[in-house]
């Protein structure tokens, strides 16, 4: 699926959407810094019932939200400069628990994802935004 969108109440309409189509628990959300990685996380999160306040975990590597059925762990693994370190914090349990796991920056632990992932790519201008989740 590939949108354009050039509001933030489009961005929470199609944040809905993409929540209804997940298959996979591990989401991956590539794009540039500012493109508004974080901000779709947050309507996601609200879409799929978290009451919880999100905030990008950059400098704590992981956060974790409440949902009904269990828990979204959402990464920026931004700072982390190889699979041993993401290894050492636990990535593994986290992407093995069954819970959503969310991954800003996942290029660092391509190898460790399961063969099961959905992806998310935003591409950004000052005007919108086009997203593309496979």
């Amino acid at each position: 699926m590939k949108k354009t969108i050039q509001s933030l109440d489009e961005l929470a309409v199609l944040a809905q959407e993409i929540a209804s189509k997940l298959q996979f628990n591990i989401v991956l959300f590539e794009g540039n810094l500012g493109a508004g990685k974080t901000t779709l996380i947050k309507l996601l999160a609200q879409a799929l019932g978290s009451q919880d306040v999100v905030s990008s975990p950059t400098f704590s590597i992981v956060n974790e939200y409440s949902i009904p059925n269990g828990k979204i762990f959402h990464f920026d693994l931004y700072r982390i400069e190889s699979e041993e370190e993401a290894l050492n914090f636990g990535v593994e349990e986290y992407l093995d628990s069954g819970d959503y796991c969310f991954i800003e920056w996942p290029d660092t632990i391509h190898n460790l994802l399961p063969e099961d992932f959905h992806r998310i790519e935003i591409n950004a201008t000052a005007e919108k935004r086009t997203i593309i989740f496979t």
